[in-house]
């Protein structure tokens, strides 16, 4: 688990948690990864909630019109969602630190996402040189990225708000008791997941597009996203379908679930490379969401 840990910090700001007990590796395979390339527009930076710079990616075209979709993404190397959006809209990536909690905080206050929309419209409207509004508005989150998503939710003008949602192997939440995980007796702490159950149903409903991604790590203190995953099908009377092939990045897709825009994929791996085969598949992943 050293080596696990070890690989995960050298790709800060993703953070990683070791599992209380160790896990044999599910495969050992190659795990792809997007090659960088150089972004076609402009790049922005101002200060956000939570004091951290908030990097914007104005894509070419962007400026020439009135209204500008949004994808907003936390946790992890901004290029990455920048480059996933393919120029479909404009990407603001919000970095925090590690764990869910601070992103929780810095956006527990209706106003930090307001301030954040209203600074991204800001940003765009300052490269057109003209007022430009936003529309459409997807959020994505990887890892501990999920913990703003939930909060953001939570809000009635802002769940109204979004259109769409992208979780990356990143939908955690704790055990009750604290730390006795569900095969020692334990429950999973619903708080946290309330939300993505109701805009999984809104999803359902169609007025939403929400797609979630999981792993089969088992971080032992705190709920794996597999379980929370189970927990959020269970709610609608949902059921896996076996859906074996081959996914993005060479990763290798074990079930799926679909019921009207709500997609749940799960995907083998429990090492922090498997973690991390979730983020590079953001292209072929956020293009299901942006979809319309």
């Amino acid at each position: 688990m050293r080596a696990i840990a070890a690989a995960v910090a050298a790709l800060a700001p993703i953070a990683w948690t070791t599992p209380a007990r160790a896990q044999a590796p599910v495969e050992a395979r190659a795990h792809e990864r997007l090659v960088r390339t150089e972004p076609r527009g402009a790049i922005r930076s101002f200060v956000g909630p939570g004091g951290r710079p908030v990097e914007l990616l104005v894509p070419d075209g962007a400026p020439r019109r009135e209204v500008v979709d949004v994808v907003i993404h936390f946790h992890g190397a901004a290029w990455l969602p920048q480059q996933a959006s393919d120029g479909r809209a404009v990407v603001a990536v919000v970095n925090l630190g590690a764990g869910s909690g601070v992103y929780h905080r810095a956006y527990a206050e209706p106003e930090a996402f307001d301030s954040l929309l209203a600074s991204v419209a800001a940003e765009v409207s300052a490269v057109a040189g003209r007022a430009v509004r936003t529309r459409r508005v997807t959020l994505t989150a990887f890892s501990a990225g999920h913990g703003a998503v939930r909060v953001i939710l939570r809000e009635p003008r802002h769940f109204a708000r979004v259109d769409a949602v992208l979780l990356l192997d990143g939908m955690h939440t704790s055990y009750v008791p604290e730390g006795t995980p569900l095969a020692a007796g334990g429950t999973l702490d619903s708080t946290n997941l309330a939300a993505f159950a109701e805009f999984a149903r809104a999803a359902m409903r169609g007025g939403k597009r929400f797609l979630v991604t999981h792993s089969e790590i088992v971080p032992g203190t705190y709920a794996s996203t597999t379980e929370t995953a189970d927990w959020l099908l269970r709610e609608p009377g949902l059921r896996r379908t076996p859906r074996p092939r081959r996914g993005p990045r060479g990763m290798r897709q074990l079930s799926e679930v679909r019921a009207g825009r709500f997609h749940v994929i799960g995907y083998a791996g429990n090492t922090a490379p498997d973690h991390i085969d979730h983020f590079h598949a953001m292209p072929e992943l956020l293009a299901r969401v942006l979809r319309r």
